[in-house]
């Protein structure tokens, strides 16, 4: 097999050899190279030529999906081919979950992948021309907006892999001559012309209707994508723009965000509802924020459940919870702690958050520290006398001016000694009230981390 690739060197040496290294301005010399291989023609093609070029620092993984009655013979010619080339190669079997069969097989495989690659090591697929002018037309047919029809990117940075795509700009046709040149086995599978499937129907019914009418399609389409791609990254600095302005993670100013453009306000807001998922959301999911929680009435309690979030509005500010998060005062119940001492420098987790007892300028009584002090849950009426203010006032009140969000104030918890109350802990810190106990150089609880830096789960007075 080495003297047809030293025959073939010449043909291609010049084409991809030379496609190849101006692409390796992203890659270090440290730079391994992980090899999806189906056995099918594009990707054993992929496997021979990244074989001569990067011999020392290329393996393959064959992905069984197990859909096949044939795919461990594919899995066995992936192998083989890889050991006669002096590539490892792995081989894994997967589950692929009922549903949308291509969506669910693409799922399996891709944390497969995940599953094997190192430190310093780049996933190289063999997708091309074809296949990402297919990817456009499928996500066009879907309603995608200018990011899905950017497609597929040849060198492609994600969280948790970065892919890279040799062959994106080679047309079908090129990949089967030089395939037919080398002359080495590779697979059929069966499922590239079912058209139950999408994407096989595309190839099979689409694809020559379209190229009948206009033979220089695929290039064109293809070129579209990088238009796409181009457009894609002025957004993105506009987007990074109005995101510094308007968002942080969870939470969105509603009043920045209304100044926007109608275009920049969905752009944003698509962006910050996707988070940390593959996805952005569909442009209805969009729509049905803005109509049902940004634009409902000023008194309306309007909250909106998508996927795994809950979105709500509170006084001009957009918020984004978990189920945890918005029903823990029912899922994860405050109990009060009775007997519960504390010491200067301890640190103590109460459900409001992590705070560091500290000597202050004024504070309250050394002689409480080490006395046992009782730790209860706010009923509601009470009132305070914070240190500092003329009088007593509701608790609700200081609550409501301090701005502590409706489903953080479950956390609120009095601190009391033989009835008399000596303070409160708040997400917003320790209110020290006004008390025969305060003295100069006194102790009080200094906030470390709020309730937001800690799970539900930790609303407990346990440390």
């Amino acid at each position: 097999m080495r003297s047809t690739l030293s025959t073939f060197n010449e043909v291609w040496q010049q084409q991809f050899r030379h496609r190849v290294l101006a692409q390796t301005q992203h890659f270090s010399k440290d730079t391994q190279f992980l090899i999806g291989c189906s056995g099918g023609m594009d990707s054993m093609l992929l496997l021979y030529l990244m074989s001569e070029i990067f011999p020392s620092q290329t393996r393959s993984i064959y992905v069984d999906h197990q859909l096949q009655s044939s795919s461990t013979e594919w899995g066995y010619l992936v192998q083989k081919q890889s050991e006669q080339l002096n590539i490892p190669c792995v081989i894994q079997k997967v589950h692929v979950d009922a549903g949308n069969l291509e969506q669910q097989a693409r799922h399996a495989r891709y944390q497969a992948y995940i599953q094997h690659l190192k430190s310093h090591e780049i996933l190289v697929l063999a997708h091309h021309q074809q296949d990402q002018a297919e990817t456009l037309l499928l996500r066009l047919f879907s309603g995608a907006g200018v990011n899905g029809l950017s497609a597929m990117q040849a060198y492609d940075v994600r969280k948790d892999l970065t892919i890279w795509r040799p062959f994106l700009e080679l047309s079908r046709q090129q990949i089967e001559e030089w395939a037919k040149q080398i002359g080495f086995d590779y697979v059929v599978d069966p499922t590239n012309h079912d058209t139950h499937y999408d994407r096989a129907w595309c190839r099979e019914e689409l694809w020559p209707v379209l190229e009948k009418r206009f033979p220089k399609m695929q290039s064109a389409v293809s070129r579209t994508s990088y238009l796409m791609q181009d457009a894609t990254e002025i957004l993105d600095d506009v987007l990074q723009s109005d995101w510094k302005l308007c968002a942080t993670e969870n939470e969105l100013d509603l009043t920045r965000l209304l100044e926007l453009s109608d275009a920049r306000k969905r752009q944003l807001l698509s962006a910050w509802m996707k988070g940390k998922d593959q996805y952005r959301p569909s442009y209805d999911m969009v729509k049905r924020l803005q109509d049902e929680v940004i634009f409902a009435k000023p008194d309306a309690q309007a909250t909106l459940h998508i996927n795994s979030y809950y979105y709500l509005r509170y006084q001009k500010k957009l918020y984004r919870l978990t189920h945890a998060e918005l029903y823990a005062e029912k899922l994860f119940p405050i109990q009060p702690i009775m007997n519960q001492s504390y010491n200067l420098e301890q640190m103590i987790q109460t459900a409001s958050g992590k705070f560091k007892i500290l000597t202050q300028d004024i504070g309250l009584s050394k002689q409480l520290l080490n006395k046992d002090l009782k730790l209860i849950k706010r009923q509601g009426g009470e009132k305070i006398h914070l240190y500092g203010r003329i009088g007593h006032w509701p608790l609700k009140k200081a609550i409501q001016e301090a701005q502590i969000l409706p489903w953080f104030r479950h956390t609120i918890q009095i601190l009391v000694v033989e009835n008399v109350m000596l303070g409160v802990f708040s997400p917003k810190g320790f209110w020290l009230a006004q008390s025969d106990y305060i003295e100069q150089g006194g102790w009080q609880p200094s906030l470390v981390s709020d309730c937001r830096e800690n799970s539900p789960q930790s609303f407990s007075n346990d440390e």
